[in-house]
């Protein structure tokens, strides 16, 4: 089945951190998962050359995460869930990414920060590598939204990236007795339109076929489920129509990638993750 068993989640003291940590415990909640909370304290070993200067620093890093952890359990208790805390050295990237690999988690939680227009174009470092570089699941919540599997949009393009998120996506309507959105993009410049309009009536034509199989994939599970084409560039169409639809999340593949381009993740991803109005869960193949 679809539900997330093993759930770790990252904070940072922030409120979009606190929210996601939320979130996280309707999943718990609803589904007897296991949680794990970790915030990250930065190491500096060549920074101070006086060292009761470094010790200083460090213990004060460390009584900050203590405190942050601390803030969480009592949200914790009011939500009345059991969690494991986890105070790590290293910086958040390489510590959620280690720590997710070693306890073998399913699912990674993580807050959306920032409304602004650049915070929303770049996501955050952070995000953005460990949904680059992990092998795991990774759900990304934005600061004010919500986490409820009742209405899922898909966006599919056809392509084996694309696979494990249809997969996820049928799993987890099928699980929480969803419905499902699936929509294929068109994404093509205005140029393009103009000089080719045959091949765009193929590439239309195309989309229609991608987003009909994965419509009969998922009404064969007794899903509920509707297919749409729409043109346009292609994170403003998936995140308006999030909108239009009430999506509760929308689930997306991750393209594989390697060194740098990690960081970059797909510039379609990292928009919809940066400007959708609900939380997006990135599904790793």
């Amino acid at each position: 089945m679809g539900r997330y068993r093993k759930i770790l989640v990252a904070v940072d003291g922030s409120e979009p951190s606190r929210n996601a940590f939320r979130q996280a415990c309707k999943i718990v909640r609803d589904d007897k998962s296991w949680i794990t909370v970790i915030t990250s304290v930065p190491i500096y070993q060549d920074q101070f050359e006086v060292l009761s200067t470094r010790e200083k620093v460090t213990r004060t890093l460390k009584d900050e995460g203590q405190k942050i952890l601390s803030e969480i359990q009592k949200i914790a208790n009011e939500e009345d869930i059991y969690i494991r805390t986890r105070l790590e050295d290293g910086s958040p990237f390489d510590t959620v990414t280690d720590v997710a690999d070693e306890g073998n988690y399913d699912l990674i939680v993580m807050g959306r920060h920032g409304k602004g227009r650049i915070e929303k174009a770049l996501v955050g470092s952070v995000t953005a590598r460990v949904i680059g570089y992990t092998q795991r699941d990774v759900l990304v919540v934005p600061g004010d939204a919500s986490i409820g599997w009742g209405h899922i949009l898909l966006p599919t393009d056809g392509s084996k990236y694309n696979k494990a998120a249809t997969e996820k996506a049928v799993d987890l309507a099928k699980s929480y007795a969803g419905d499902l959105k699936v929509l294929s993009v068109v994404d093509v410049t205005d140029e393009f339109h103009a000089e080719a309009p045959g091949a765009v009536e193929e590439l239309v034509r195309q989309a229609k076929k991608i987003a009909s199989d994965v419509r009969e994939k998922a009404e064969a599970e007794g899903i509920k489920t509707e297919a749409f084409v729409r043109e346009g560039e292609s994170f403003k169409v998936i995140t308006e129509l999030s909108r239009e639809f009430h999506s509760n999340v929308i689930v997306m593949g991750s393209h594989g990638r390697t060194g740098i381009r990690r960081l970059l993740m797909g510039s379609v991803t990292e928009k919809v993750i940066g400007y959708a109005p609900c939380p997006v869960l990135v599904v790793k193949a």
